[in-house]
């Protein structure tokens, strides 16, 4: 946690507002472990030490029915709003109002090694059979040539990414999670098809069974390494697998859509994180004046040419300056624009609970009764979801 204020002797008339975020040398960690729980206790306790706060993509329903945060629709209008990526905006929504200002955004993507789908004669696979069929001969072209390497990667341990990762094949099948009337759809056949093809066509087939403990390091670090012909990943891998000192495949990485099955659609799951305001700051006007700051064209650019992090503003994906450092930018946009938001709920927390447990059974284990598992998966979060209606 730290907050951000002046140590130099301010003019009489200035107010110091309170920043509240992650420590940036661990995100990560502290992301998951520590920090949402430091900063709902000073919330829960309507301290007045917090008045900006950093929130994850999945955070602002719980925060705007615990009324923590701020309601923004009075100052955040709708025509600034257009400015910004529609996904954005609308996981910021919850009952119709507004309570974050997106400031980076995340979502799934397909990395491939350009050398070697270029050496077998493919393009980039369009859905998740062409994938299959293409791991399966560049696999069995490199291991006669006596390299190890695996067909794909991804994130499959028990945890939040591995429901993002599922929900992206079970969307791109044109099943669903939840519903917008709140009931669950994991049990429906689309879903379970999806489900179904993870178990039986990735694991331990062109994905290794070790895959089944991966997050997102282990993923990147095998394919960095050279043993991984696909992966799935987030923007951030990019200049990862892209670094000449660490990576051996640096400059032969192309990234895509991530694939989709016949007759769907490609989807990513959304990430990233927004601004919000206390609804206990004593400072409100100012705490605005520092998002509107923060979450700027000019920021967000400097963000994007210093750090790598992906907009949120529309038009920074026509920024020459952006597309020079980031020219894998010019790929993104598109996914961007389709990335999809985990269930809008004040629960979320407790479904996505649900949902590790349930995917995780069945995609370790070949002979899971997966219609079963769904359905009682099923009623778990729709007991949950009840809670809030």
């Amino acid at each position: 946690m730290g907050g951000a204020g002046c140590t130099q002797k301010e003019p009489a008339d200035s107010v110091q507002i309170r920043f509240v975020a992650w420590r940036p040398n661990q995100p990560e960690v502290w992301k998951e472990i520590i920090f949402h729980d430091l900063l709902t206790q000073k919330l829960k306790n309507k301290s007045k030490d917090v008045d900006v706060f950093f929130m994850d993509v999945i955070w602002p329903p719980e925060f705007a029915a615990a009324g923590w945060a701020m309601e923004l629709d009075d100052i955040f209008d709708s025509m600034e709003r257009d400015a910004f990526l529609p996904r954005t905006i609308l996981a910021n929504t919850y009952q119709g109002r507004i309570y974050g200002v997106p400031l980076f955004i995340d979502a799934g993507l397909l990395y491939y090694r350009k050398d070697l789908l270029e050496k077998y004669g493919f393009q980039p696979p369009q859905t998740w059979d062409e994938l299959i069929l293409q791991a399966q001969k560049i696999v069995s072209g490199e291991r006669k040539a006596g390299y190890d390497i695996v067909g794909y990667t991804a994130q499959f341990k028990q945890y939040e990414g591995l429901v993002c990762d599922m929900m992206e094949f079970i969307l791109s099948n044109k099943g669903e999670i939840v519903d917008a009337n709140g009931k669950s759809l994991i049990a429906d056949s689309k879903a379970i098809e999806a489900v179904r093809f993870v178990r039986d066509e990735i694991i331990g087939k062109i994905a290794s069974q070790g895959v089944l403990s991966y997050q997102e390091p282990e993923s990147l670090d095998l394919f960095m390494q050279g043993h991984a012909v696909f992966m799935r990943n987030w923007p951030y891998a990019w200049s990862h697998a892209n670094d000449l000192e660490k990576s051996r495949v640096a400059g032969k990485v192309g990234i895509a859509k991530l694939p989709h099955f016949k007759g769907g659609e490609s989807y990513s799951t959304l990430g990233g994180w927004q601004l919000g305001i206390s609804k206990y700051s004593e400072n409100k006007n100012e705490a605005w004046k520092f998002i509107k700051f923060l979450t700027s064209a000019r920021i967000q650019k400097l963000y994007a040419i210093k750090a790598g992090k992906a907009p949120t503003r529309k038009a920074l994906y026509a920024d020459r300056d952006v597309i020079k450092y980031n020219p894998h930018f010019k790929d993104m946009k598109d996914v961007f624009l389709t990335a999809y938001p985990r269930p809008r709920s004040p629960l979320y927390p407790s479904i996505s609970n649900v949902l590790q447990r349930y995917f995780s059974r069945v995609i370790s284990d070949p002979e899971s009764d997966i219609e079963s598992e769904a359905v009682q998966a099923s009623i778990e979060i729709e007991k949950v979801i009840s809670l809030v209606q």
